[in-house]
């Protein structure tokens, strides 16, 4: 098996999150009509805990790219804003009783961000072609918020 990065859109990530980006008009202007608000873009979970902000600074993705694990997160949801424009690689799967199952990958444009829906499983960071900067909001709190699931045989990803 192997993986062929596709443009991400909201449409085709939908299943495991949200897209954060501009597209359209503003919801609202304000600072004086200085600055286009673009309102609620994503379906932040903190369940029983709280949002917390964390910056990560983060190698690039070797090349060539193989998933060897993926993660999810079980008790919220987990939002990556890169700081620097670099695209990134998103990695996810579905969930088939705790297995993760028929994986995607999806490279970001400039100016997309991404929030992964809680229980969504994913790869691990992977800027592409340079050191990326992300400020990443997730769920702060108690409670274990981590699994990981480890490939048998890496999945190679082609761009």
């Amino acid at each position: 098996m192997s993986l062929h990065a596709e443009p991400l859109t909201a449409r085709a990530f939908a299943p495991f999150g949200d897209v954060i980006e501009i597209s359209g008009a503003p919801d609202k202007m304000i600072n004086q009509g200085l600055c286009g608000r673009h309102h609620d873009l994503a379906r932040l979970d903190f369940g029983d805990g709280q949002a917390g902000i964390s910056l990560f600074d983060s190698q690039p993705a070797a090349q060539p790219f193989n998933i060897q694990m993926v993660e999810r997160h079980p008790l919220g949801s987990q939002a990556f804003i890169p700081l620097n424009q670099v695209p990134f690689l998103v990695v996810v799967a579905e969930d088939d009783n705790g297995t993760p199952v028929n994986p995607r990958a999806f490279l970001t444009a400039r100016g997309q961000s991404v929030n992964l829906l809680r229980g969504t499983w994913h790869g691990v960071l992977a800027p592409i072609g340079a050191q990326g900067l992300y400020a990443v909001v997730d769920r702060i709190g108690a409670g274990n918020n981590l699994e990981e699931y480890w490939f048998e045989t890496p999945i190679p990803v082609t761009f």
